[in-house]
């Protein structure tokens, strides 16, 4: 891992949210929505963030844009050819530079559009805002994106109910990409579409990545998408990275159980090809009453009594390829085989 080639790298990065009872409004606990969340991204690659509903991936992207702020842990973010961290800055004006680098495209293309704003105003806003463009060119600006994105010069002075909810994902795609930014976090910007819908804005995402250098945290619960578009893949469970590896390597060498357990829900498109799907005992653990040691232990076939002892590393079993179990080295898990 070469220093120079990081775009983001993200230390321990924590989010807790109270939980709050009685007149008062007194904090009784904590929601460990992100709990000690490591990894890294470098330049011009997608790095895909899986795992089940609730698991805190849509929290760890917007931890990393300072939607939320943390409770702990670094956000370092190249910016002039130096890591800044950003949980470390309070400025709004230091913070306003930051996002013309770091931008976002959302799960619902719908309710992330203003109903009241015609697509010239959502294109164009992030331009005027920044004091990039105003006058005709930013109506040249808006133009030139929404033509990239694969949408008519025409569309410009329609309202957003006008659209399909794939063109609306473009328009969302044309605002994310208007300040040309290094990253761009993907917040499962697939999953309200319909399947042939999603292979075309993926295709999309793709070539605007080569055009443009552009670097993805691509969000989603779907491993066969996250396996077509991601160079490497970061596995989440119940505010943890539990394993991250290369793409390939990952989907047919896992290395954690938890892994091999989602890996074996996804569809084969080969018939004679059947996999043993893996259930998992009973259900996700609350995070706000996480389990000792390693909090996949509880459901896990492996487990061994350490499990439940002691919180395992995440640990550079092989080279890029990092996971947190105690037995990793040990067992043999299934991956896919196409």
């Amino acid at each position: 891992m070469e220093n120079q080639n990081l775009l983001l790298e993200v230390n321990n990065l924590k989010k807790y949210f109270p939980i709050r009872r009685g007149f008062f409004r007194k904090t009784v606990g904590h929601v460990r929505a992100v709990d000690g969340v490591s990894f890294f991204i470098r330049q011009g690659e997608t790095l895909g963030l899986v795992g089940e509903s609730g698991c805190g991936k849509t929290t760890t992207g917007r931890l990393i844009l300072k939607a939320y702020d943390p409770t702990e842990g670094q956000i370092r973010f190249r910016q002039n050819d130096e890591m800044v961290d950003l949980a470390a800055i309070t400025s709004r004006k230091e913070m306003k530079a930051v996002r013309r680098e770091m931008q976002i495209i959302f799960q619902d293309p719908f309710s992330s559009l203003n109903p009241r704003m015609t697509v010239m105003d959502i294109v164009g806003e992030p331009l005027r805002i920044h004091g990039i463009a105003r006058g005709s060119e930013l109506k040249d600006r808006v133009r030139e994106l929404l033509e990239r994105v694969g949408l008519r010069v025409q569309h410009m002075n329609r309202y957003p109910y006008a659209f399909s909810g794939g063109q609306r994902q473009r328009i969302g795609i044309a605002r994310a990409l208007a300040l040309r930014p290094k990253l761009i976090v993907c917040d499962e910007p697939v999953s309200a579409l319909d399947v042939s819908v999603q292979a075309q804005v993926i295709n999309l995402l793709e070539d605007l990545q080569r055009e443009f250098g552009l670097t993805y945290l691509f969000i989603a619960h779907d491993l066969s998408v996250v396996e077509h578009i991601s160079n490497r893949v970061a596995v989440m469970y119940l505010g943890n990275i539990v394993e991250t590896a290369p793409s390939e390597e990952l989907y047919t060498h896992p290395l954690h159980p938890y892994t091999e357990a989602l890996l074996s829900a996804v569809p084969l498109t080969d018939p004679d090809n059947k996999s043993q799907r893996i259930l998992l005992a009973g259900d996700v653990p609350s995070p706000a009453n996480p389990p000792s040691g390693c909090k996949f232990h509880p459901r896990c076939q492996y487990a061994q009594p350490i499990c439940s002892q002691e919180e395992p590393a995440l640990t550079e079993q092989q080279p890029d390829h990092y996971v947190a179990c105690h037995f990793a080295a040990q067992l043999q898990l299934k991956g896919i085989t196409h």
